[in-house]
């Protein structure tokens, strides 16, 4: 009988007990390591049989993978206990170093018959951190820096400490939570004005009008310098958005977290960039950035700061609108600079170094124009 066009090659086995134990393609990689440390010597150390199989030989035998992949499966089975890795991430590295977890003394040549039980399952800690391989793989992979996957711990604690469920791969977790909050972030980037997405609501539960975020959650957004009476304004809104929904996320905190930061955003980005004409308050001081650009142009801020009292109380006298308080006051602060640099010639004599009166001066407002 022909054989199929449609399997040109021979089959690949795995143990489907093995695969609901352990996962699908950790069991097929297992099996592929069983197969080729039977052609490879064994570097006996520390009680356990140490194996040396080159990146290329794992490609060859599971094309269908990519180093990447080769990888974080063999994380998987080291972060189940079944397997000892000693080298270095393999997808930066040309050879995997590994064990069976199991004494040398009982070692098989394939480990498909025996297979040490994976480790319990643990909630998540207080202090728990990602390794070092999950932070490489997201910036490799997809591009996200590691400080904006370093700073997404703290909810992710938050949120599965809440849940209390526990987990074998908590790396794993990790890497989908800071995946998809990079997602919603670069979304929101590119779409500014839209609304937040809805929140998943896994089981049902009325909020209380009393409803206070956990002392975590204040902790985690007052490190983010969000203000805390920006914070208590923003709990009522919250409240309400839940109770006209008629139930609330199990994970409530970490939703506040998000809608306090997002609205934190878009309330710093209104007050920065704000087209709306405002009277000068009579405490008004210039941003950093007008001192930036004086010192570009080698005015002296004390000569600036000088000149603040006057231009406030003229403004405040004026009673005009404005949007940008801090444009007018570098053309105040220009038009000064160049009138006090206006030095004339030495032969017109002392007499000519002021071309106006004082009274003139008092009362001239081109400035302000």
């Amino acid at each position: 009988m022909s054989r199929s066009s449609l399997l040109p090659e021979h089959p690949m086995f795995f143990s489907p007990a093995l695969a609901a134990t352990i996962g699908l393609e950790e069991a097929i990689l297992l099996q592929q390591l069983g197969l080729l440390t039977q052609t490879s010597a064994p570097n006996s150390r520390a009680g356990f049989d140490w194996f040396t199989i080159q990146r290329t030989q794992l490609l060859e035998q599971c094309a269908f993978w990519t180093a990447t992949d080769l990888h974080r499966i063999s994380r998987n089975l080291a972060e189940k206990a079944i397997l000892l890795i000693e080298s270095p991430p393999l997808h930066t590295h040309h050879e995997l170093i590994f064990a069976f977890n199991e004494s040398s003394n009982n070692a098989s040549s394939v480990p498909t018959t025996h297979v040490p039980p994976p480790k319990r399952a643990l909630t998540l800690r207080d202090n728990w951190t990602p390794s070092d391989d999950i932070i490489q793989l997201l910036q490799l992979n997809h591009a996200i820096p590691s400080d904006f996957a370093l700073a997404q711990i703290d909810e992710f604690i938050l949120y599965w400490r809440e849940r209390g469920e526990p987990s074998h791969a908590w790396n794993t977790k990790f890497r989908s939570h800071v995946i998809a909050q990079w997602r919603r972030q670069q979304t929101s980037s590119a779409l500014p004005a839209a609304k937040p997405s809805s929140f998943d609501v896994h089981e049902p539960l009325p909020l209380d009008r009393d409803w206070r975020p956990s002392s975590d959650a204040l902790e985690i957004l007052a490190r983010n310098d969000i203000d805390n009476e920006f914070i208590e304004q923003a709990i009522p809104e919250f409240i309400l958005y839940w109770r006209e929904r008629g139930s609330a996320p199990k994970e409530l905190n970490s939703r506040f977290i998000q809608h306090i930061r997002l609205q934190w955003a878009r309330y710093t980005s209104a007050i920065t960039h704000s087209t709306e004409p405002t009277r000068i308050a009579k405490d008004w001081a210039p941003s950093r950035d007008v001192y930036d650009i004086l010192k570009l142009s080698h005015i002296d801020r004390e000569f600036a700061d000088k000149l603040i009292p006057e231009f406030i109380v003229f403004w405040l006298d004026s009673n005009q609108l404005h949007t940008s308080w801090n444009s007018k006051f570098l053309q105040h602060v220009k038009f000064h600079w160049a009138r006090q640099h206006q030095i004339p010639s030495s032969d017109k004599g002392a007499s000519a170094t002021r071309a106006q009166s004082l009274a003139d001066d008092l009362s001239d407002t081109s400035w302000a124009q």
